[in-house]
């Protein structure tokens, strides 16, 4: 499933691609979305956001489509009409005359005027988003100590939606060992610093992925493993996909474990329990 990252990557991708100019066309696999097509067509597209994994897509008419990629719905740009050979369902095409907008995979899609927005029950349901710039580390410290939260274990909450929008599976694993903390610690169960270490890293590490297109490791010792001749995905994390790899702080054999069906990473040496 894209995490945070990923889907506002892919919302500046079809902003720079679809707002400059009107839709001409929009395609809906969904029969009940049906009727929009006429009603978005030949609008503006004025401003994507995202709030955690979803996708909110606002048009001059005071429509929004909303999206949720899951585990499967991946967004592609290309040329106007040019549709990809691959065996993934289109469920949403936008149009403009240069470009073109595809989700492919995805069946949580709607349409929704500006009351539905403001009641929609899963984005009312929504922590603060990751990625949004209003965050900051005492709004973060806060709701590590909030009673719903602060005794919930690290590896469950951090994928809790509710808590902190955005993050899933990789970012889970990488904002923990740069923390320094057990994913089956608490927030009741650490001190102050580490609070204050952990909500730094769950502002920095999905601020940098979204900058440097997923990668959570440092970035001086990436450009070292790059010289050396290392693939992507053996540099692009601290620990996460690294089960069995020795750590590169301590060369501690990298730890897979897994909770609710969802896997995570971690050292047992950096993050002691």
């Amino acid at each position: 499933m894209p995490e945070g990252p990923e889907i506002k990557q892919a919302a500046d991708k079809i902003s720079s691609a679809l707002t400059h100019s009107p839709v001409e066309e929009i395609f809906f696999a969904f029969e009940h979305l049906k009727p929009y097509e006429s009603q978005l067509k030949h609008h503006r597209i004025t401003i994507i956001q995202t709030k955690g994994k979803a996708m909110l897509i606002h048009f001059d008419n005071a429509l929004t489509i909303y999206s949720h990629n899951q585990l499967y719905g991946k967004w592609m740009v290309r040329k106007a009409y040019d549709y990809p050979i691959n065996n993934r369902q289109l469920r949403l095409a936008i149009h403009n005359h240069q470009n073109s907008a595809l989700l492919y995979s995805a069946s949580d899609i709607e349409v929704l005027n500006q009351e539905q927005l403001a009641l929609h029950p899963f984005l009312n349901r929504l922590g603060p988003d990751i990625l949004d710039e209003a965050l900051n580390l005492e709004q973060v410290i806060n709701r590590l100590q909030d009673k719903q939260f602060y005794k919930k274990r690290f590896a469950t909450l951090f994928l809790d939606q509710h808590f902190l929008a955005g993050n899933g599976n990789y970012l889970r694993s990488e904002i923990l060992f740069v923390a320094k903390l057990h994913p089956i610690l608490r927030p009741i169960d650490c001190n102050q610093k580490q609070l204050h270490k952990l909500a730094q890293a769950a502002l920095s590490i999905p601020q940098q992925s979204y900058q440097t297109k997923g990668i959570t490791n440092n970035l001086e010792l990436v450009t070292q493993l790059k010289a050396k001749g290392c693939k992507r995905q053996e540099y692009r994390h601290w620990v996460f996909g690294r089960e069995n790899k020795p750590c590169y702080i301590c060369s501690t054999s990298i730890v897979k474990d897994i909770t609710g069906g969802r896997r995570y990473y971690y050292c047992p040496n950096c993050q002691k329990q």
